[in-house]
């Protein structure tokens, strides 16, 4: 597969010349000069959502190649992105540090992604509604963070299916009391993991993977191209399809526990191991949007994450001291007076 260069003919107004942007509301690139519309569909857009298929006992899988685009590396967390039309910064998607153009480095083909479906407006009211929802948010914290940076980022993810024939030992509870006792139990089980999201870089921390975790949709996927990028920062894949796998690990490993649990439906079920047989690796490199809002409170950086698919909304937020005092003492006295109504009523 052929990766597109981010050429700035590839995102320039075929009326004016002037310079295009991707538009989220209307899906199409949007010229900031003279405000024509450029499809970027096209019939062969389902293709986007094709899975690859992958042997690990295979002696040779693909290797990274030169991309060809223009690298910025911040210079406080490492992170390395391509800025591609009017989205040039000079800060970090990831952490807002400082960025410095870099050396052209290797990585391997970005398949497809998912196009923001969320203009940077609209993330900014997610973002005001989700800060008035805070319990026992500070009273400046909506005006502080108003004043912060919104980024907007493609960070790059896996999609893994495997087909999993699971052994397993497990233990329950049987009886109660001084006669409860562990029973074990042995069986087997054959799991289907289909589109299993994993981060494809050590920058995407958990708040933003649960950022943009909830909603995808393969058909939602689109063929990487420039277009798509004008006005966005992205970052590529450096991981290998095996590096993406052993980053999928523990959490394959819960979820397979967790199904387990779920067919034993005893008391308090524990597996004490399971070995499982994994076939039908397919698997797809893609970028998902997300909009990430940087702000300082108290001299402590803090990040508010907004899907960039349906606009949910995470963040790291600070307390008033104040407020959850007063919230502490009304649940005090709520419920001092609920015992005084029950002791002088007996009812309730």
């Amino acid at each position: 597969m052929t990766q597109p260069a981010a050429k700035q003919s590839d995102i320039q107004c075929q009326s004016c010349g002037g310079q295009c942007a991707f538009d989220p509301a209307q899906q199409d690139l949007l010229c900031q000069s003279c405000g024509s519309l450029w499809p970027l569909a096209t019939e062969n857009d389902h293709e986007a959502a094709t899975e690859f298929p992958f042997n690990p006992d295979a002696p040779m899988e693909e290797l990274p190649g030169l991309q060809g685009d223009q690298i910025h590396q911040c210079e406080t967390c490492g992170g390395e992105v391509i800025f591609t039309g009017p989205a040039l910064s000079e800060n970090c998607p990831y952490c807002n540090g400082p960025v410095v153009l870099s050396v052209e480095d290797k990585a391997y083909t970005t398949m497809a992604l998912v196009p923001f479906r969320i203009a940077g407006d609209v993330a900014q009211r997610h973002i005001e509604s989700w800060i008035k929802q805070r319990i026992a948010a500070p009273n400046d914290l909506g005006s502080l963070s108003a004043q912060g940076r919104l980024a907007s980022l493609y960070a790059p993810f896996w999609t893994f299916d495997t087909k999993e024939a699971v052994e397993y030992w497990a233990s329950y509870d049987v009886g109660s009391g001084k006669s409860r006792r562990r029973r074990t139990r042995t069986g087997r089980m054959n799991i289907d993991f289909n589109d299993l999201l994993v981060p494809a870089s050590t920058h995407v921390t958990p708040l933003i993977r649960d950022g943009i975790l909830h909603d995808f949709k393969p058909h939602h996927l689109r063929p990487y191209r420039a277009g798509y990028l004008a006005g966005f920062a992205a970052e590529r894949h450096h991981m290998s399809v095996r590096d993406g796998l052993e980053a999928n690990k523990d959490d394959k490993d819960l979820l397979i526990r967790n199904l387990i649990k779920s067919t034993i439906k005893k008391p308090n079920p524990r597996v004490d191991r399971y070995r499982t047989d994994t076939t039908g690796i397919h698997y797809r490199r893609i970028l998902l949007p997300v909009w990430i809002l940087h702000y300082t409170y108290a001299g402590k950086a803090k990040k508010i994450v907004v899907s960039g698919i349906d606009g949910r909304t995470f963040g790291e937020r600070p307390f008033s001291r104040w407020k959850l005092a007063a919230y502490s003492a009304g649940l005090t006295a709520v419920t001092m007076a609920f015992g005084w109504i029950w002791g002088a009523t007996g009812i309730l």
